[in-house]
């Protein structure tokens, strides 16, 4: 009989995901952590970004009896989730402090009813008096704690209102707690299952690999401004998030898109909320491009055509950088990520945190900053050096994905360069500013250098063969390599390391980026069909067309990546849009035949197409 039982609910599960999700198969880990839910066990998922979390919950919450309580701290997220839900045919609703209480109450009538399998709540609302008892009275599938890695002090993005989160299971006793991120180092994930006190979890870690994503670094030339236009245009009628380390930065930043063409859009703390928040909309609705933001943007939206997002400023850490950069991409569709580095970017960091007053928090937001600049700083492969943080081995020798697997960044052994440069330091006694030293090498003849008779030394001169520019860049590789160490507050004297001693005198070699070509990137995911092209515009002009009748993001109505599949196949009938990725029996009676017969039209116009 059991097995007779499993069978029908593997059957019924799969028939589900594909009428509801339009989905023919699962993705690497859901199933896993579908059935531990619906086995009633605890499970602890971690899976990047674009990787199928939401449907590990809203499957089950389909499937099972009552209805399936999510928390999550994206209060601007939850009507989109909804919204998408809601499309796909879930009964699906959220309460949050944005709604008026009559629509709470509306929402509430509808839950204590039994109407809803799925209910999306931010973590504060269970912190209200007498809340939980209230929901007592529900019959909960199970609870679900999206972005779990706020509960924990270790992790990037700890949030307080998530402390409420640890009392779900004595509150809840025999309530299956399902939780999710989309990264964690180890220390988190420990973190993670003790403060919400999860029993015998099913621990399933997907690849933090994003393979559609590209990533690529370059070191700031001075006016990044002009490279992010230029690396816009690149990309005429794509969406993308350009993010800055400070408000002016937005400000200015969105400012310049504007003057040169650009539909951008600023969005920061400083904004009025309500601005704020119709910036948003107006990105997530393809009414805007671009948004301009600080970090403060991005665990709010669920827009899964980001084609890509600039880091105009160097990331504080990089759990912040992966889950900043893993909003591109979501639908699966190749996406860029550039990041532009200065070692300035690395100074301003350091100098707040050694403001930090708590001596541990001190430790690990500078150890959090080493990572990041070795990560800036590395001549190796982006993807392995992301994987390996996060205790993952790449093994591949080519990820074919990022600027220095596919030969855009120039790397050239720079030993004897460095050498020129750390033989003038040591032999001026590591107490002069880089300029002075500079000037050494280049062989200037300098009142100053002939006072101290720096002219005399042995590596006067010796330097003439690069610009003065191309030496202070050496300079600041070598400190970001850390062969040399700042000594002086504004960073432009420096002391040799061990490290550097080993370079110096012939027993390491240093090797760098010195420069880096903008083209695109002409790479393909191996599973994107071919699709055509003039076809998919007009599919994403009807979407649009679609998605503001109904006032929902385009997104909501079919991704991308769905587009591109029926731009592919050109179904003609139902059963024909069906098969399209994406496409369930929901969507097929809402958008078939307004889709379909714009395929029809499409290929009337166009008779020499088969």
């Amino acid at each position: 009989m059991t097995d007779i039982c499993t069978i029908l609910n593997q059957e019924l599960k799969r028939k589900r995901l594909k009428e509801v999700f339009g989905f023919d198969s699962f993705r690497e880990k859901q199933e896993a952590t579908l059935d531990a839910i619906m086995a009633g066990r605890d499970s602890f998922t971690i899976m990047p970004t674009g990787g199928g979390k939401s449907l590990c919950y809203q499957l089950p919450a389909v499937l099972m009896d009552g209805t399936c309580i999510v928390v999550s701290p994206l209060i601007a997220l939850m009507k989109d989730q909804v919204d998408g839900a809601r499309g796909n045919g879930i009964r699906a609703a959220y309460l949050n402090s944005s709604m008026r209480s009559d629509e709470r109450s509306a929402v509430e009538r509808q839950l204590f009813a039994g109407n809803l399998e799925l209910l999306y709540l931010a973590p504060e609302r269970l912190a209200i008096t007498g809340y939980m008892e209230k929901l007592k009275k529900l019959k909960i599938s199970f609870f679900a704690v999206d972005e779990a890695h706020c509960i924990s002090e270790w992790g990037h993005d700890f949030r307080p209102d998530y402390l409420i989160l640890a009392r779900l299971k004595t509150e809840f006793p025999g309530v299956p707690l399902a939780s999710f991120t989309a990264s964690a180092t180890e220390r988190v994930r420990a973190d993670i299952v003790t403060r919400l006190g999860l029993q015998n979890p099913l621990l399933s870690v997907s690849s933090f690999d994003r393979p559609n994503l590209f990533y690529q670094i370059e070191w700031k030339s001075g006016n990044e401004e002009m490279r992010i236009l230029d690396f816009i245009k690149e990309r005429p009628d794509e969406s993308g998030i350009v993010y800055r380390s400070t408000r002016s930065k937005v400000d200015e930043t969105a400012l310049f898109l504007c003057k040169n063409g650009i539909n951008a859009l600023p969005y920061h703390a400083g904004m009025d909320n309500s601005d704020r928040k119709e910036n948003q909309e107006k990105f997530n609705r393809d009414e805007a491009n671009v948004i301009v933001a600080t970090i403060a943007f991005g665990m709010g939206i669920d827009k899964s055509n980001v084609r890509f997002v600039i880091h105009a400023d160097m990331p504080k850490n990089l759990e912040g950088y992966y889950q900043e950069t893993g909003r591109a991409g979501r639908d699966g569709e190749l996406s860029h990520c550039l990041l532009l580095y200065s070692p300035k970017d690395e100074n301003i960091i350091n100098y707040f945190i050694t403001k930090i007053e708590d001596p541990a928090e001190k430790r690990r937001c500078m150890q959090k900053l080493f990572h990041m600049s070795s990560f800036c700083n590395s001549a190796s492969c982006r993807r392995k050096a992301i994987l390996n943080y996060f205790g993952e081995e790449f093994d591949k020798a080519n990820c074919m994905a990022c600027d220095i697997c596919c030969g855009s960044a120039k790397i050239e052994d720079a030993t004897r360069d460095a050498q020129i440069l750390m033989s003038a330091m040591i032999r001026t006694g590591e107490m002069h500013p880089i300029d002075h030293i500079i000037d050494i090498v280049k062989g200037a003849r300098t009142k100053r250098l002939a006072e101290l008779k720096h002219d005399e030394i042995k590596t006067f001169g010796a330097g003439s063969h690069l610009s003065k520019e191309e030496w202070k860049l050496l300079f600041e590789h070598l400190c970001s390599a850390k062969a040399t160490e700042r000594i002086s507050h504004d960073g432009n004297k420096a002391t040799l390391t061990e490290k550097g001693r080993a370079i110096l005198f012939g027993k390491a070699k240093f090797k760098m980026i010195r420069s880096a070509r903008h083209d695109k990137p002409k790479i393909k995911i191996s599973e994107t069909p071919e699709h055509d092209e003039s076809l998919f515009k007009r599919l994403r002009k009807l979407r649009k067309k679609i998605a503001s009748a109904k006032n929902v993001p385009p997104f909501v109505v079919f991704s991308d990546k769905s587009l591109r599949d029926m731009s592919a196949k050109r179904p003609l009938s139902p059963f024909e849009f069906l098969e399209v990725e994406g496409v369930g029996k929901q969507k097929l009676e809402q958008y078939g035949a307004g889709f379909i017969a714009e395929i029809k039209a499409y290929l009337d116009d166009n008779p020499h197409i088969s």
